[in-house]
């Protein structure tokens, strides 16, 4: 009975997941709470991984990286080393995969990708390069680049975790640095030759003419004896009518209307609206439509302008309407249209709900822009300036790092991993590289409730036998095929759940039955370990992973192009594995 349970809500767990319905943290805390129900786990091992070293290693290296991140440290030299990239796409592409992959060795991968999108693309646009032909392959590099080293990923670490805590011997920092390297040389190597010329062409256009919006944006001027005349913007009879009042310019002044701003006579306002709607205030007394223009974008400090943001997956706004988010208020700035999958979405935005990966134009003064680069929520796609502000202390973040990597390495200083790691992030705060409350908001808190409640269902797989039931499956229908082939096969299933899971949930749920698969083969559990931690992190067939949607909209893709490009190179990498790990793990 209890195997049917675990099972059971396996299944409804990974359905879940698929489907993103319910937030990941709740269904892996919803589950965690119904084994301690049925008895299946009792309230200590439950919570055991919530208070693990693994998991206050995590999420100091994330308030460590964020230090280095918004120090501007590593944007700063990123600029300098590929501004001679410029050219030529295969200049370009090969330096950038290059220094993805060993940022993404030490930090996380959306982090870098997050990093390295500006100035890829202020460099092709330079260098004329479509955005399409390099973001696909900055993403790919980020994700294979988490191969290299034991904190590449968050799954390396959640699955050291469990070999840990179950008695297994546990991976050191750099024991599958060989394999993440050799993983990392092939896909620049199939980017630059292969995937390169598979990747669509799309070129860089007007972001109005892009999005659909230039035929929407109108000025009207607000004339003498106007009934708009002391209104206030957002309750007036323009905003009633179905208009966004996205700028006002005020003579020698423009600005973004705030909770308070009254329309005044000889205000020109820049609206948005349906043409249907503009040929009905056409006639209203006291107004006049200017032509559609965008000309009042006027080039200073304070001008207003039209600049476009990602959602990540990390984003708290991803499930909330436009209206609930309050986001002039909140940011500053306005949303003219939002971009989802390659459709425009021009109208009625209040109501609409953000989702991961939504494109948005939104429309500020650069001070708002500024603002918007510090929060987790949006990243902000515009030109390239590198950051010059507190670099000293990103480099004393960066050193701490560093030397935690160092130390933690080396056995002759006897300090845990986890240990070396939270000093790194208490100095940074000491030194100001990143303030506490910064530090907190910094950590994935999500992720961490994720690993940690899959961690605890794999101990309860453990309690109830549905690990040894599913391994006596597994080697009684592929027996056939040899150790390798059951392998194999484990590998391949890791692959097809990290599209609708998590890269880390996906490993952990299979970890528990390959290495009960490999005791009852009488083969080296660590080999199957190995296998579905690396697959997991291999997965580059659909655009789910969060570095993938990062680049999804402004490399303007499509999910065929992850499917071709991406399918082909998941297979080389599986491969890769295939024949590496019994290398070097012998199964016997």
């Amino acid at each position: 009975m209890e195997i049917f349970i675990v099972l059971a809500l396996l299944v409804l767990a990974i359905i879940a997941f698929s489907t993103e319905k319910i937030s990941v943290d709740i269904v892996t805390m919803t589950a965690v709470l119904l084994l301690v129900l049925t008895g299946i786990l009792d309230y200590k091992e439950a919570f055991a991984p919530f208070g693990s070293d693994f998991i206050i290693m995590l999420a100091s290296i994330f308030i460590v990286t964020s230090a280095i991140d918004s120090s501007g440290v590593l944007e700063h030299w990123t600029s300098k080393l590929m501004r001679r990239s410029g050219g030529s796409q295969m200049k370009l592409i090969m330096p950038m995969i290059t220094i993805t992959s060993a940022f993404s060795a030490f930090m996380n991968n959306t982090t870098v990708t997050a990093l390295m999108i500006n100035p890829a693309m202020a460099i092709a646009k330079k260098s004329g390069i479509n955005f399409s032909k390099i973001l696909l392959p900055l993403a790919f590099a980020s994700i294979v680049g988490g191969t290299c080293t034991l904190i590449g990923t968050s799954t390396n670490v959640a699955v050291n975790a469990y070999l840990s805590k179950n008695g297994y011997e546990a991976f050191g920092m750099w024991d599958f640095t060989l394999i993440g390297v050799i993983m990392v040389i092939v896909t620049l190597v199939y980017m630059a030759t292969v995937g390169v010329r598979m990747l669509p062409n799309r070129h860089n256009g007007d972001l109005t003419a892009e999005y659909g919006v230039r035929e929407y944006l109108s000025e009207i001027k607000i004339l003498s004896g106007s009934s708009l005349i002391g209104q206030v913007i957002h309750d007036s009879e323009i905003s009633r009518m179905g208009f966004n009042v996205l700028a006002v310019i005020r003579g020698d002044r423009q600005f973004a209307p705030g909770p308070n701003i009254s329309f005044r006579e000889g205000d020109i306002v820049l609206v948005k609206g349906a043409m249907q709607q503009l040929l009905k205030v056409k006639n209203t007394k006291g107004i006049d439509i200017v032509a559609d223009t965008l000309d009042f974008y006027q080039p200073n400090e304070k001008a207003l302008k039209l600049t476009e943001v990602v959602v990540p997956g990390r984003s708290d706004l991803a499930g909330s309407t436009i209206a609930e988010i309050d986001f002039r208020r909140k940011y500053g700035m306005v949303i003219v249209a939002i971009n989802r999958e390659g459709k425009n979405i021009t109208e009625q935005l209040n109501n609409i709900v953000i989702e991961v990966g939504d494109m948005l134009l939104v429309q500020g003064t650069d001070d708002a822009f500024n603002k918007l680069k510090n929060h987790h929520d949006l990243v902000v796609l515009s030109a390239h300036v590198p950051p010059v502000k507190n670099l000293w202390k990103g480099y004393f973040a960066l050193g701490f790092f560093c030397l935690a990597i160092i130390i933690s390495s080396i056995k002759f200083f006897n300090v845990h991993v986890s240990v070396a790691f939270l000093a790194s992030a208490v100095l940074s705060m000491l030194v100001g590289a990143v303030k506490p409350d910064d530090a907190y908001k910094s950590i994935e808190w999500k992720l961490l409730v994720l690993i940690a409640g899959m961690t605890a269902f794999g101990t309860a797989m453990g309690n109830s036998g549905a690990d040894k039931y599913l391994a006596e499956l597994i080697v009684s229908w592929f027996g056939g095929f040899g150790p390798t082939g059951i392998m194999l096969g484990f590998m391949v299933l890791t692959v097809l759940l990290t599209q609708p899971m998590s890269n880390a949930a996906a490993a952990l749920v299979v970890l528990p039955v390959a290495l009960e698969a490999a005791n009852t083969l009488h083969v080296n559990p660590l080999s199957y370990a190995i296998a579905v931690m690396l697959s997991a992190s291999v997965s580059l067939i659909t655009p789910f992973e969060p570095s993938c949607i990062l680049v999804y909209g402004p490399g303007k893709y499509k999910f065929i192009d992850f499917v071709k490009v991406g399918g082909i190179l998941t297979a080389i990498l599986v491969g890769i594995i295939y024949f590496a790990v019994p290398i070097m793990w012998p199964l016997q």
